[in-house]
């Protein structure tokens, strides 16, 4: 007889709180009536129209049950990672690289989606709306391949597979089960897993974590504010303007271009 789900979710954490919001966020989508173009992720609203934010909610939010089925059961038997402090994994470690792999696996899928736009001219994949936890999942699948080799993936409770293998072997399981699964998603993910995994991308520590998750917030909060998607009236800055500050100014002169300081009291600076 195993643990209680109590001692259980003491165990993972990070794992649980990720859980439990991708499924907080499903909830809230489907009582709002929220569909894939609201909060999914495209190269169209992405590159086009600035929607940066969508790199974000894309990762954690869900449309079908299925989808979100698969990816709770796949990070709950990763959550194992947070257990394995002694090989230099553990709790903060996976804190750490989840925010890489949300935020660059992301970055990577818009990435695939433009060169395959603009080199191989498919413009199909101009409006694919990705959204799902999968990339993280199955970046935590490569990196434990790499890590932890002998480990195995349980899946819903009675399929186990070699997590050496797993990431390829969920490839095609997803694929099978969840035809609308995003292919290039969930590839990007198995590549920063292995950019993890094999240590190209390493060294980070509280600080950088931290950095990182601030230029995140802030990244997000400030195209989301641009894209007026939402209604954000409270982040308004009210312009700044200081009389015995000189202002600094171009004209135009002719076809020149002159510089122009004064210390007139009609200069203002907008802070963003």
């Amino acid at each position: 007889m195993g643990k209680p789900l109590f001692y259980e979710i003491l165990e993972k954490p990070a794992t649980s709180c990720a859980i439990g919001i991708c499924s907080a966020i499903w909830f809230y989508i489907q009582k709002s009536n929220i569909g894939y173009s609201h909060v999914g992720l495209s190269y169209e609203a992405a590159m086009v129209e600035g929607h940066y934010w969508r790199i974000i909610t894309s990762a954690f939010s869900h449309i079908s049950v299925l989808h979100l089925v698969f990816n709770i059961s796949a990070l709950w038997s990763l959550g194992v990672v947070e257990q394995l402090g002694h090989i230099g994994l553990g709790v903060e470690y996976y804190l750490h690289y989840t925010l890489v792999l949300v935020v660059l696996s992301g970055m990577l899928v818009v990435g695939m989606y433009h060169i395959l736009i603009q080199k191989f001219k498919l413009e199909y994949f101009r409006r694919v709306t990705a959204v799902g936890y999968s990339c993280v999942v199955f970046g935590w699948m490569t990196i434990l391949s790499v890590k932890q080799p002998s480990s195995k993936l349980n899946l819903f409770g009675f399929l186990s597979l070699p997590i050496s293998f797993a990431p390829f072997e969920s490839l095609i399981f997803t694929s099978i089960i969840v035809p609308q699964a995003s292919f290039i998603g969930h590839l990007s993910g198995i590549i920063v897993g292995y950019a993890v995994g094999w240590g190209l991308i390493h060294g980070m520590t509280n600080y950088w974590a931290v950095t990182m998750l601030g230029w995140t917030v802030f990244v997000f909060v400030f195209s989301l504010k641009k894209s007026g998607t939402y209604d954000l009236n409270f982040l308004e800055i009210e312009p700044v303007t200081d009389p015995s500050l000189p202002s600094v100014r171009f004209f135009a002169a002719g076809n020149s271009r002159s510089l122009q300081m004064s210390t007139s009291t009609d200069a203002a600076a907008d802070l963003v």
